[in-house]
């Protein structure tokens, strides 16, 4: 199956109103921004970085639905469904396939921690479920289990999973799953600050956080890259890297998206709250915030 998620993928935050309910005049405002000045090739709806653990089903169709119609072919949708449990990957999975999303993206089962067999068992019956495209997600610090690099090649030969965001810094795996992967198979940093580094040993792009805020930028560095201008890249990738490490690492490691919530509501696209049991930042990780850019 041949697709092209693009370059840059945002993974967008769901923007919550006062109630901490969705607010859907500022999901339309939020696609738009995204796409027309941040410059996103996709957007992730509803992965970890829109605090899917504390949607509802309800609320993800929703959500497929509305950025389908409000992104209106200019960049494609990626439904976040992906969860510890197989069977309600697969219903999710259906459901967002009726929502008219471009593809699915998958995490690793977290938690129950299976095993290997399991994993490409818990992966194939998905796929086998959707005609749709997939990208899969290995996030292992979050998870506490690795797509091992056998069964992500045997995952890679399904004919609809086309993708992986490696989210880790073994640039080992990331050279081997490239080399082994069949033509066509996709690999994406799950990290903004290793954007730079994966596309060097060829990966294709940046599934990102970071874009939220600085993804013109993000883009203008793959293009360099991918011109042939390593030094301007480099230079560009230093310029960007303390906003790539402090999303993450600012004064107490506040989990994501907090801080990037907050650096949209500072720059004025009112993207609210969260919900429990993340929490806002604290003032001094709000100001260290503010620092950045």
């Amino acid at each position: 199956m041949k697709v092209d998620f693009g370059k840059l993928v945002t993974a967008m935050v769901t923007p919550f109103n006062e109630q901490l309910q969705i607010d859907w005049p500022q999901v339309e405002k939020l696609i738009d921004y995204l796409i027309e000045e941040q410059k996103s090739d996709s957007l992730v709806i509803c992965g970890t970085t829109g605090e899917s653990p504390t949607l509802t089903d309800e609320e993800k169709v929703k959500l497929f639905e509305a950025a389908v119609k409000q992104a209106s072919g200019r960049c494609k949708i990626i439904a976040g469904t992906g969860s510890y449990d197989t069977a309600h990957t697969i219903h999710l999975t259906q459901l967002a396939e009726r929502a008219g999303v471009d593809g699915v993206l998958l995490v690793s089962p977290y938690y129950n921690k299976p095993s290997q067999e399991g994993l490409y068992r818990h992966f194939k019956a998905v796929a086998d479920s959707t005609s749709l495209p997939i990208m899969l997600y290995n996030i292992p610090g979050r998870t506490a289990v690795n797509i091992e690099l056998p069964t992500m090649l045997r995952l890679a030969e399904i004919p609809n999973i086309v993708a992986s965001k490696e989210a880790h810094a073994d640039l080992d795996h990331v050279t081997k799953l490239i080399t082994g992967a069949p033509e066509g198979f996709r690999i994406y940093s799950g990290d903004d600050s290793y954007t730079l580094p994966f596309l060097a040993i060829g990966a294709y792009g940046i599934v990102s956080v970071a874009a939220h805020v600085v993804g013109k930028e993000m883009k203008d560095l793959i293009g360099l890259y991918d011109a042939g201008r390593t030094k301007e890249a480099a230079a560009l990738h230093a310029e960007l890297h303390p906003i790539f490490k402090g999303m993450f690492e600012c004064p107490h490691k506040v989990p994501n998206p907090a801080p990037v919530k907050h650096a949209l509501n500072l720059r004025g696209m009112q993207v609210g709250g969260l919900r429990l049991p993340l929490i806002p930042v604290t003032e001094e990780e709000g100001a260290f915030i503010a620092a950045l850019f």
